[in-house]
């Protein structure tokens, strides 16, 4: 098997590098497991997958290569091996899979194929009866058949599906399948079957019943426990597996099972205890928990323990593995792989799947592999393999013996090199080759030696072959050649050396101030020697500036020997340390400046109010950041419920300096709830202002504000009017606000009261069948609240309400003016003794929703009424009224409107002009039956300049003559005219200035525009619009 595999290995070619090697051996992707499968499958398929990289892996069985290719049972499916129509016999086994290529071949780990099964109980008759006194214990032998796979137990009594349940008394060992009856009771009477399943196969077998059956000789007595069930004196448990301990007693009383650790260490939490404390489960064991466990079953006929120990036992673990190598022919290979495990692993080390034996260049002690003076045959493929007896790991790493002539394809000299005079210079000689090769260096056609101490020692060879090379100067420019050899060949690598003059930094950046929203250009420029490529960067405050990122701030000007930084629009967090960067082929310098950036004050904080009264509030406050200038000053701002937006407020002391962080708000209304906030301000400006306070109530007080515009009269016989401007709800100054109104007859001496409780009345009426009419009355209103009375307002003088006017209007008369206007007249009333203060002309047609009114105040007596119906009947009214309303109503009188004016404006209409005289001709508009008579022509020549308007023209003709002034532009309009009003107007005429030209067309059209005729003038042109 393993020659077979050695056939396939091909001598690869070696790089020329270990840094470019790239290794190509075989690499396991998945690793066979362990299976276990059901035996009475016949048709079910096994699967044991196996997967690397750049392979196709072989399988063995048992250490016998499977031939995959006579085997109609097994084939590979992408190196996973697969295995139809299962055979006990023949497929129950260890197997390995191993991968392979032109570069060596690994073992994978090894890995088990079992077959569960569960047998039938041999005998299916009724087992013998079981005879026992009430009180005694009994062991119900469960015996389970022949089996592979985990199995777990259960009991049937009597019939399914009754199982016994497992209590203090009862138990089922998961170990023999037995069950144990502490103490026996007469309900325990009946027969028992054992049922066992198999956990892989999921197959169930029953056993017999075994009839359990009392004796008839009297009550077993009180014993001491008898321990049945308990676990081995050595239980060996491997790493991170689940142990369980099982121990359970007979006895009478039934015994308490308790547990504990010999060595007197507590169970730490992981540790749980079931099935009335008769079985110890540890999971995921450990290290720690190995030691002797010991059971106690306990009565109070006495106690009895059983002990054992728990042995920790662990598979190999890898704690050192070895890695993929490339060394150069001759040179020496070390490996070493380490492993923990319990017992402690041995070592053993495979190549291409063949066991390494120590001889000669090869040496193995432990888990180390030695071999020395490597030559090209001892490529290929290695494993360390770590056992003990209960498991087998594997580690893998290629070894790739190099051998090749010098190269300089990857790090050749520059071909030219650069150095700033003074500076030191270090050319280095790194060809690949294996083994590595000897240099020397060349200067021009000179051999620079390594003992060579020209220029006082400034030129040095380094033994790594790097040439060094201080304090240079223009002497040391030429060209160097460094000469690589082995015993496979020779190379070189070439470049020229340049030695320029230092960079000097001619203008730089310095410290400086500046304000917010400003910008500024920080300078950087320099004196450089012109064979160098220079290049600038900025640092702010640590970090390059990205000046695509921030553009919107940031931006490099300046030209090849500049790279100043302009920053725009300065914002506060941009103040810091800026660093320019000058790189060159040869150098890098910088230089720096601090940018102190000056704004307004950051907002304070923590504003409270530290004491309060019904007009003060003192506040406190912390200070915000100053923001590169200090704050001078605070402004304090108040806002409530009532007031829009932010107020500042007056405080003590008036001006509230920068050292200031408390201050006494004045002036506060009483009973209002107040938010404050602090403004900062310095040399720069105002800052952002705090957060608000909590919201704070003022304490209350008496009113001191009374109500404003005390007036009133009016109202109905026997009343006086009393009304005046509500107090607002932040001068109210506390709960339980109202108004009292104070009253009495002019020249009399005492004052009639009257509360009102309501904030928000601004009217108070007094009825008294005693008012005189239209009488004055002394009148002032006060305020109040739960605290006492405010302030009264100044006296107002009002007047009770009067009386309607008696008489109604004489001699009404109406007449049509149009469609849509009647004009009313009357006579005016004599002297009467009520107040005329005008007139109400009421009117209707013969619907009622269409009453309207008109009043006239002062003592005229004609009123046009506008606004109707054409051709409608309306009926009118007038009475004269006063404070107290209208009085009695004129008889009604009725009149028609006319009817209304033609709905269509004149057309054909014709237009000469001839000097400044404007001639028009229009067909005449005839009315329709329902249409009132043409009665003539409305002609309205506009002038678009006020200051030359011209009169409108009334004829009943359907021609006219206009004159037109010469330095204006005219609009022209004409309607019919009815009795019912003016008709719709024509489309309007634009007459253009006469002095813009000489001599125009003038163009006779018609509307809509339709030109008829044209005749030459001698004036300018005009156009219809």
């Amino acid at each position: 098997y393993t020659l077979s595999v050695r056939k396939l290995l091909l001598s690869p070619l070696s790089p020329a590098c270990t840094e470019d090697v790239i290794f190509q051996g075989p690499r396991w992707r998945t690793e066979p497991s362990d299976l276990i499968l059901p035996i009475n499958s016949p048709d079910q398929e096994a699967t044991i997958t196996c997967e690397a990289e750049g392979s196709s892996p072989l399988w063995s069985l048992n250490g016998t290569l499977i031939d995959l290719g006579n085997d109609y049972r097994r084939h590979m499916s992408g190196g996973s091996l697969i295995i139809s129509n299962l055979d006990k016999d023949q497929d129950t086994g260890v197997y390995q899979c191993t991968a392979f290529n032109t570069w060596g071949a690994i073992l994978s780990r090894r890995a088990s194929l079992q077959f569960a099964y569960l047998d039938n109980f041999k005998s299916q008759t009724v087992r013998s009866a079981v005879n026992v006194r009430e009180g005694q214990g009994v062991v119900l032998l469960c015996g389970p058949p022949a089996h592979s796979g985990e199995l777990t137990f259960a009991w049937i009594f009597n019939e399914y599906p009754y199982f016994v349940q497992q209590d203090s008394r009862r138990f089922i060992s998961q170990e023999t399948g037995s069950l144990y009856i502490a103490k026996v009771e007469s309900s325990d009477v009946g027969n028992y079957t054992c049922v066992v399943n198999n956990t892989v196969t999921r197959e169930k077998v029953l056993s017999s019943p075994t009839p359990l059956v009392l004796r008839s000789d009297g009550v077993m007595g009180e014993y001491e426990p008898k321990i049945e069930v308990h676990f081995p004196d050595s239980v060996p448990a491997a790493k991170e597996s689940v142990v369980k301990l099982e121990c359970f007693a007979l006895g009478n009383p039934v015994p308490e099972i308790s547990w504990r650790r010999t060595s007197g260490i507590p169970f730490p939490s992981k540790v749980k205890m079931k099935n009335s404390n008769a079985v110890l489960e540890i999971p995921n064991l450990q290290q720690e928990d190995a030691g002797t466990y010991e059971c106690m079953a306990e009565n109070r006929r006495g106690k009895n323990a059983a002990r054992g120990r728990i042995s920790f036992h662990a598979k190999p673990h890898w704690l050192q593995t070895m890695t993929d190598t490339a060394l150069s022919i001759e040179e020496n290979l070390f490996w070493e792989c380490k492993a923990t495990g319990k017992p402690k692993p041995s070592y053993s080390w495979l190549k291409n799947g063949d066991q390494v034996v120590a001889e000669g260049r090869v040496q193995i002690e432990n888990g180390a592999l030695s071999i020395a003076a490597l030559n090209l045959s001892d490529s290929g493929m290695y494993q360390c393999v770590a056992e003990n007896k209960h498991g087998i790991i594997y580690s893998s790493a290629q070894l790739m013996v190099l051998a090749s002539p010098p190269s300089f394809s990857k790090s050749p000299l520059r071909a030219l090199l650069k150095a700033r005079s003074g500076s030191e210079v270090t050319l280095e000689c790194k060809p690949q080759a294996s083994p590595p090769a000897i240099s020397l260096w060349k200067k021009g056609n000179e051999i620079l030696q390594r003992t060579e101490s020209s220029a006082s020692l400034r030129i040095t060879l380094l033994p790594n072959g790097t040439l060094k090379i201080t304090n240079v100067t223009r002497r040391d420019a030429a060209s160097y050649t460094c000469v690589a050899k082995n015993q496979f060949g020779t190379a070189s690598t070439t470049g020229r050396l340049i030695i320029t003059e230092p960079t000097r930094i001619t203008m730089r950046p310095t410290n400086m101030e500046i304000i917010v929203g400003e910008s500024i250009v920080l300078p950087c420029q320099i004196a450089c020697d012109p064979a160098l490529d220079v290049s600038f960067s900025w640092a702010f405050n640590g970090q390059l500036i990205d000046f695509q990122r921030d553009s919107d701030h940031f931006e490099r000007v300046g030209g090849s020997i500049s790279g100043d930084l302009m920053i725009r629009n300065i914002q506060l967090n941009h103040g810091g340390k800026y660093v320019c960067v000058i790189d060159t082929d040869v150098e890098s310098l910088s230089t720096s400046a601090i940018l102190v950036v000056k704004g307004p004050p950051g907002p304070p904080d923590k504003v409270a109010v530290e004491e309060i009264t019904d007009s003060t509030a003192q506040l406190s406050w912390t200070p915000g950041r100053d923001n590169g200038s200090p704050i001078t000053g605070y402004i304090i701002q108040a806002r409530t419920p009532f007031t829009v937006g932010w107020q500042a407020v007056d405080t003590v002391p008036e001006v509230v300096n920068g050292n200031m962080l408390t201050a006494t708000v004045v002036g506060l209304n009483a009973w209002v709830e107040y938010e404050f906030r602090v403004v900062a301000r310095n040399t720069v400006g105002l800052g952002e202002p705090s957060p608000a306070s909590t919201k704070t109530r003022t304490e209350d007080a008496i009113p001191d504000t009374a109500p404003t515009d005390v007036g009133g009269g009016g109202g109905t016989k026997s009343e006086l009017v009393i009304t005046w401007e509500p107090v607002p709800e932040e001068l109210q100054n506390g709960e339980g606000f109202g108004y009292i109104i104070a009253f009495r007859p002019v020249g009399t001496v005492t004052w009639t009261r009257a509360v009102i409780s309501t904030p928000g009345v601004a009217r108070y009426v007094f009825r008294n069948d005693t008012i005189p009419p239209f009488s004055p009355f002394d009148v002032k209103v006060g305020a109040y609240n739960n605290r006492g009375e405010g302030p009264f307002s100044s006296i107002a003088t009002v007047y009770s309400a009067e009386e309607v006017p008696s008489v109604a209007p004489k001699r009404v008369r109406t007449r049509s003016v149009s469609a849509v206007q009647i004009e009313v007249i009357w006579e005016a009333l004599p002297a009467i003794p009520e107040r005329v203060l005008g007139y109400e002309v009421r009117y209707n047609d013969t619907k009622p929703d269409t009453v309207g009114k008109v009043r006239i105040s002062g003592n005229y007596t004609l009123v046009n009424i506008t606004g109707l119906k054409a051709n409608t009947v309306y009926y009118l009214s007038v009475a004269a009224f006063n404070t107290a309303g209208p009085g009695p109503q004129s008889a009604p009188i009725n009149t028609t409107t006319k009817k209304p004016p033609p709905d269509r404006a004149p057309l054909n209409i014709q237009w000469t002009m001839i000097g400044s005289t404007l001639t028009l001709h229009w067909d005449p508009v005839v009315a329709m039956e329902t249409e009132s008579k043409v009665t003539g022509y409305l002609v309205g020549p506009n002038s678009l300049h006020r200051y030359n308007d011209i009169n409108t023209i009334l004829t009943n003709k359907t021609t006219v003559e206009l004159s037109l002034s010469a330095n204006d532009n005219y609009l022209i309009q004409i309607k019919a005219m009815s009795e019912g009003g003016e008709g719709a107007g024509s489309e309007p005429i634009h007459i253009h200035k006469l002095s813009d030209a000489a001599a125009y067309k003038a163009v006779l059209c018609s509307i809509p525009l339709l030109c008829k005729t044209v005749r030459r003038l001698s004036l300018p042109f005009s156009s219809l619009m």
